[in-house]
């Protein structure tokens, strides 16, 4: 599979996205893996959640990877291959209060995945989730130590995750060695949510 460039934008509008994706198709001539990784949250109760704090989150996490994985089906279509892997949350397995919209947006990705893989199997494009826990990262840092450690007291391996736990399961399910996995959402929670 060839390495293409990271590209970091929020959020993603249909347009500039279809253009993004003409450009990388023009100037590497294919696609091979598409990782969805956006993510923003707004939390707040339900109650007093503003309906732009919803369509925020919604539009980066969930119309996001819509987005890209529309812009790019065509082109995998013609490859007859692909590997799509969406980065969820186990917030969209469980829910969280305060977080309404980030579950809802997680979960929505959840079945989109589903769909998708049913959508595209036929011609050798797979499409799984990745459902990660609670991760060593700046907002995790900021909920302070005490915080920390309730977290890691409800993991069974009793500490939090890091970037390279969740790296290396979206690694196998863009290799070969996951061409016969599709469909799947995989945790990377230490055993949160069993």
């Amino acid at each position: 599979m060839s390495a293409l460039p990271v590209i970091e934008f929020c959020p993603p509008a249909a347009q500039f996205v279809s253009e993004t994706c003409e450009k990388i198709l023009k100037d590497f001539g294919r696609v091979d893996v598409l990782v969805n990784n956006a993510g923003v949250t707004r939390d707040q109760l339900l109650m007093r959640m503003s309906d732009e704090d919803w369509d925020t989150v919604l539009d980066t996490n969930l119309k996001g990877a819509f987005n890209f994985t529309k812009a790019l089906t065509r082109s995998f279509l013609k490859q007859r291959g692909g590997r799509i892997v969406n980065i969820s949350s186990i917030i969209g397995l469980t829910g969280n209060a305060g977080q309404t919209n980030y579950a809802a947006s997680k979960a929505g990705l959840i079945g989109f995945t589903k769909s998708v893989a049913r959508e595209l199997a036929s011609r050798g494009i797979t499409a799984n989730a990745v459902a990660p826990g609670f991760i060593v990262t700046d907002m995790t840092q900021s909920l302070g130590a005490e915080a920390q450690e309730a977290l890691k007291g409800r993991i069974a391996l009793g500490r939090l995750g890091t970037a390279d736990d969740v790296a290396n399961v979206v690694l196998f399910l863009a290799s070969d060695l996951a061409s016969y996995v599709t469909g799947q959402v995989i945790t990377v929670d230490g055993g949160l949510a069993m």
